[in-house]
């Protein structure tokens, strides 16, 4: 896969668990499950709304890394562990994705790796070339 492109976010936990924040090979970027986590907690603290704009930043930056934009994306899934506040989560997404309208999906999980994250997102685009 001579055209294979890892984009890395510097975490340590990418060698150590292998992965990568986004990958693209040719027209295709898939980024992984991104949250809002920070040295100190959740960027955002315990507000939706605040930790899935800063996932979506995360995503974005990811995106522009490997030479995509967010009108490039094709899907959305995000992972909410309170299904009750799906709303918030919803209308930042909206913020970014509202006139682009990727397919969408939004599951409830019981929780993610760290128990004050309350949403995880992934991303796939197609960059037109």
């Amino acid at each position: 896969m001579s055209n294979r492109n890892n984009i890395s976010s510097g975490s340590d936990w990418e060698s150590k668990i292998g992965y990568s924040r986004a990958v693209r090979i040719g027209q295709q970027v898939s980024v992984s499950g991104t949250t809002a986590s920070g040295p100190d907690g959740p960027v955002g603290g315990d507000s939706l709304a605040e930790q899935t704009r800063e996932a979506l930043r995360r995503i974005v930056a990811a995106l522009a890394e490997a030479g995509a934009k967010p009108e490039d994306v094709i899907r959305t899934r995000m992972f909410l562990t309170d299904m009750s506040r799906w709303e918030e989560a919803g209308l930042a997404h909206g913020e970014v994705f509202g006139e682009i309208r990727p397919a969408t999906t939004i599951l409830e999980v019981s929780k993610l790796i760290d128990a004050d994250l309350l949403i995880e997102i992934e991303a796939d685009a197609i960059v037109a070339e």
